[in-house]
């Protein structure tokens, strides 16, 4: 009788986590819960405590062995460390994919390989194919709750021991077969991210590292309007964390379509259709380029690209230029910030992306 293959589970105390754990022990692999430890601020509430005790009830409910894997250290430097490196410079980081790339498919994944797993699996929304021996990324069925965007830094050896056991169902389905198993995690809410990232106000956790300093609100003919704490702090795309103190008789409700770090200043606007006349964007440009299937063949041709998780995917060429990789768009885009994921697809097929380093 051919031994079942032996599966870390990440279970996160979420309902997600939960039935991948409980599909997999059903499918008859040797599985084990893994928590994963990360770090927290003194000066923030963090849960863990309770997501962890969440995670053993699972684990009791399914009769699985249960285990904590410590990853302080590395998502401190790797993500929190980064954020507020990348924040500081003025540019928008996206932890979930650098806490993916380091902490669940890395720390996470090199450890259970050394414990003797053959695979580790998680509640992410997004599917793995194996082509005739390549593996492939794609969405998940349920298109509301696709992931792929967040975990198209996997190449060949991590996809290679990767399971996502829920990629192939809608979250309704995956709530239903909660209630089927009788997990206590049936009707929780949605998780929002690991410990404390998701759960607080950005600017309230950023500025215990980042000094504030308080700069011109300007419309799109340059003129001051109101006041905010802090270039650094605001995102392209955001309508909060700054004040308009020149009221119109409409008081319409702005958002940041531009902000300059050297002079401190911030631009909104109120219509997207008066951000895109100003700020259109055709071109931008990605330092390094991740290819899932290491073929760069697979970008010759005519794709598309997500720059924002659930933005609808723009059509785009990706034409190499010196050391850097240029999207061209199809149509011009508004409210790209440096920093940002920039995520390739064709079809349903994630080939991989990078880091948005320019904007033209």
């Amino acid at each position: 009788m051919n031994k079942m293959p032996k599966v870390f589970v990440g279970v996160s105390g979420g309902v997600d986590s939960s039935v991948a754990l409980a599909l997999l022990k059903n499918q008859g692999y040797d599985v084990t819960g893994v928590f994963l430890k990360v770090w927290a601020p003194d000066f923030l509430p963090c849960d863990w405590r309770e997501e962890r005790r969440s995670a053993m009830k699972v684990c009791a409910t399914l009769d699985v062995p249960f285990i904590t894997l410590d990853c302080e250290a590395e998502y401190k430097k790797e993500v929190v460390d980064y954020m507020i490196r990348e924040y500081r410079d003025g540019r928008v980081p996206n932890p979930d994919v650098f806490c993916n790339k380091y902490v669940k498919f890395g720390v996470f994944l090199r450890k259970a390989l050394e414990m003797g797993a053959d695979y580790v699996a998680t509640g992410h929304y997004a599917q793995i194919l194996n082509n005739n021996n390549v593996f492939e990324l794609h969405e998940s069925t349920d298109k509301e709750k696709d992931q792929s965007y967040f975990v198209y830094t996997l190449g060949q050896h991590e996809l290679s021991h990767t399971l996502f056991p829920i990629g192939h169902m809608t979250k309704p389905e995956v709530r239903k077969l909660a209630e089927k198993f009788g997990l206590p995690t049936a009707h929780k809410k949605d998780s929002q991210g690991l410990c404390f990232i998701g759960k607080i106000d950005m600017k309230d956790f950023l500025s215990h590292y980042i000094k504030t300093e308080t700069g011109d609100v300007l419309n799109t003919k340059g003129e001051v309007i109101g006041t905010h704490d802090g270039a650094m702090f605001l995102t392209i795309g955001q309508r909060h964390g700054f004040t308009i103190t020149k009221k119109t008789g409409d008081d319409p409700r702005y958002f940041v379509v531009a902000k300059n770090l050297d002079k401190n200043t911030v631009t909104v606007a109120s219509k997207e259709a008066e951000a895109d006349k100003v700020y259109s964007i055709k071109e931008i440009v990605l330092k390094n380029l991740h290819l899932i299937s290491e073929n760069k063949k697979e970008i010759d041709k005519k794709i598309s690209v997500r720059i924002r998780y659930r933005q609808q995917k723009q059509s785009c060429l990706v034409k190499k230029e010196g050391n850097g990789y240029h999207i061209l768009f199809d149509e011009p885009q508004s409210g790209i910030a440096i920093g940002q994921s920039a995520v390739l697809y064709d079809g349903e097929v994630c080939l991989g992306g990078g880091i948005i380093e320019k904007i033209i």
